[in-house]
């Protein structure tokens, strides 16, 4: 192994990227709140044009590391004809599969591509909006977050859509329909609520919750042109697991996506039948993964006709980005401790020294919860959102 695979494995390396991160968050998250309070009530059009940018030079370093870093693939099979006519130039709502650890990263990759990784939102926990760097950082991007009460839920849908879909430039919000991720135990109970129900069972996907599709519907319409189905796969037999620590050690993984655009116009307006459409909707997702991990293709068994390749070069930015975050972060940080060693100032020294290394716990903390199947209700209460009828 080269020595530097070997040097991207260190501790070290990886308390550097903790580092960079947390303070040039901290430091965009200061320019948002000034940004938030001095310019947005006054011309929220440019208010939300430097937000792009802030939140580019936030995402874009986590992007760094599923591209240049660990030089990972993403192969997209989309319609030629919708990609070169649509795909980064027009509002969209995504629904994807929520299955794998990154698969929000992969969706960052493809969005990267097009252009609107700065403006790329979703439906996320109300909680998440209190974590300092990211979470501050989305809430001053306007991401729509929840509170998991339908009814208050319902209002923050309506309200927040119609600020998200004013932005000047094409946004891309993400759904999760599923309403958590897949594991063998939240299957399982998605299995027996969906034979219960006489709903058809899925293989490879939870019963879709429907009740925050069919509540985001009347602020998209008009708004929004389109939804993109996002069919994300990892081969089961790779080599490298498709994980963050894999990324952050360095190791490539190899992501496989097939994405359909549907106009909005397509979803029935009845909330009945719109339910149904989205139920129906993976149960075609379903065919298609199925169909990709038991013949190697999305179209073999799927029914969906073929559609090519494609392959995008990774754009600079992100490591133009990271560099100067990174030299900004980490001469700040050793001015501090060498100025500390210097005056012999143990008190001082010894608080950096505890910051960093919370810093690096928190780290490692945010990598494990997100391998940890957290306990849900899946199947139970909040399963009962999924009723269509």
């Amino acid at each position: 192994m080269s020595f530097v695979a070997e040097l991207k494995k260190l501790r070290l390396i990886h308390l550097c990227v903790a580092v960079t991160f947390f303070i040039s968050g901290l430091v965009i998250n200061i320019i948002q709140l000034i940004l938030h309070l001095g310019l947005k009530p006054y011309n929220v059009v440019l208010f939300r044009r430097l937000m792009y940018y802030l939140c580019y030079s936030l995402n874009c370093q986590i992007l760094f590391f599923a591209e240049w870093y660990s030089n990972s693939i993403l192969h997209v099979f989309m319609d030629q004809y919708d990609f070169k006519k649509y795909s980064g130039k027009e509002h969209v709502l995504l629904i994807m599969n929520h299955a794998y650890e990154i698969d929000w990263l992969a969706g960052w990759m493809f969005t990267e591509k097009n252009q609107v990784l700065g403006n790329c939102k979703a439906y996320a926990k109300k909680v998440i909006s209190y974590v300092p760097a990211i979470g501050w950082a989305w809430y001053f991007a306007e991401f729509v977050f929840l509170e998991r009460s339908y009814e208050k839920d319902r209002e923050i849908i309506a309200r927040q859509l119609k600020e998200v879909f004013a932005y000047p430039d094409p946004v891309w919000l993400l759904l999760n329909a599923e309403g958590t991720r897949f594991t063998p135990q939240k299957h399982e109970a998605s299995v027996k609520f969906a034979q219960e129900r006489g709903m058809t069972v899925l293989k490879h996907h939870l019963i879709p919750r429907t009740k925050g599709f069919i509540a985001s519907l009347p602020a998209l319409r008009g708004r929004c042109p389109a939804i993109y189905d996002v069919n994300l796969a990892f081969k089961k037999d790779a080599k490298n697991p498709p994980t963050l620590s894999t990324l952050l050690n360095g190791l490539p993984v190899e992501a496989f996506m097939f994405v359909r655009r549907i106009p909005l116009e397509n979803v029935p307006e009845d909330e009945t039948e719109a339910a149904e459409w989205l139920q129906n909707l993976f149960r075609e997702k379903d065919r298609i993964i199925d169909s990709f991990h038991t013949t190697g293709s999305f179209f073999e068994t799927s029914g969906f006709k073929e559609v090519p390749v494609m392959h995008f070069k990774y754009r600079p930015y992100s490591v133009i980005n990271i560099v100067l975050w990174a030299i900004f972060s980490l001469s700040l940080v050793s001015y501090y401790l060498i100025s500390s060693f210097l005056a012999q100032n143990w008190i001082r020294l010894s608080i950096a020294i505890g910051i960093l290394l919370t810093i690096y716990i928190l780290m490692v903390k945010s990598i494990n919860m997100s391998k940890i199947s957290k306990a849900s209700s899946y199947g139970s209460e909040a399963q009962n959102n999924s009723k269509s009828k």
